[in-house]
């Protein structure tokens, strides 16, 4: 009788597991039935940073009134920026989402979600620098050493703009902190990075400004898995309910007029 029961546990069990297997693939979510897995880089405040332990900032907090629409938990895991394509495509996490732009190149790669807030990328140089415009960078004979977050958004663009035409030598840091301290020491001439990270990093460094010019203007999404449009569409349509309820723009309200 006991080895029945036994028997009748384990069938149970067993049939538990597929049935959460196959709710898995019916829903899309790539890692974990009940959670969905978001992978940023938690160094570009204020959209991701760390405080108290966890991760927070605006992708935290709009990534959680997405899980929260859809039924599910949400885990937030800190990896390197130039990783979060990679372990969207390989299957590591359902999501990348760090104030990530929408560009060509990435698009070759992942899907994005409906643009959720606009970034503008900001030239910070020190208070003596003789780099006074985006213009300056491209000025016949110049040559200046730029700091930048690696394959970010910054990066991306002096190095088309500037590295490749000969320019500016670029020079690239696994943090956006890195770039600024470089800058500060003396080893850049200025650093290319989004507006409210660079008002974080001013507050904390003395000597230090913002230029006027912006060098680019860009649009932040959610990238997806190309795989994944089960994911995407459902990830897509709760952001949309957010944005037109005013919930996404409260959030970002919330940690940018703080700056």
């Amino acid at each position: 009788m006991k080895r029945i029961m036994k028997a009748a546990l384990l069938i149970l069990a067993a049939a538990a597991m597929l049935a959460s297997v196959s709710a898995c693939a019916k829903k899309g979510f790539t890692v974990e039935e009940g959670t969905l897995i978001m992978v940023t880089n938690a160094e570009f405040p204020p959209y991701e940073f760390w405080e108290g332990g966890i991760i927070v900032g605006i992708d935290a907090e709009i990534a959680g009134a997405i899980a929260g629409k859809l039924g599910l938990k949400l885990r937030i895991d800190d990896i390197d920026f130039n990783t979060i394509i990679p372990a969207v495509t390989g299957g590591r996490a359902d999501i990348g989402m760090a104030g990530m732009t929408v560009t060509e190149e990435r698009m070759q790669n992942v899907n994005f979600s409906t643009s959720y807030a606009t970034g503008v990328q900001v030239i910070i140089v020190r208070e003596d620098s003789v780099i006074t415009s985006k213009d300056d960078l491209s000025a016949e004979g110049a040559n200046f050493n730029i700091g930048v977050q690696e394959t970010t958004t910054g990066d991306l663009y002096t190095t088309w703009d500037l590295e490749e035409e000969g320019l500016a030598t670029i020079h690239r840091y696994r943090r956006g902190a890195d770039a600024v301290q470089a800058l500060v020491t003396g080893r850049v001439d200025c650093v290319v990075i989004d507006n409210e990270p660079a008002r974080a990093f001013l507050g904390m460094n003395q000597g230090l400004k913002i230029l006027e010019t912006e060098y680019a203007v860009e649009n932040y999404a959610i990238a997806f898995s190309k795989s994944n449009t089960a994911l995407r569409d459902a990830v897509d349509n709760a952001l949309r309910e957010l944005i037109a309820d005013g919930t996404v723009r409260r959030i970002i309200n919330k940690y940018i007029s703080a700056n």
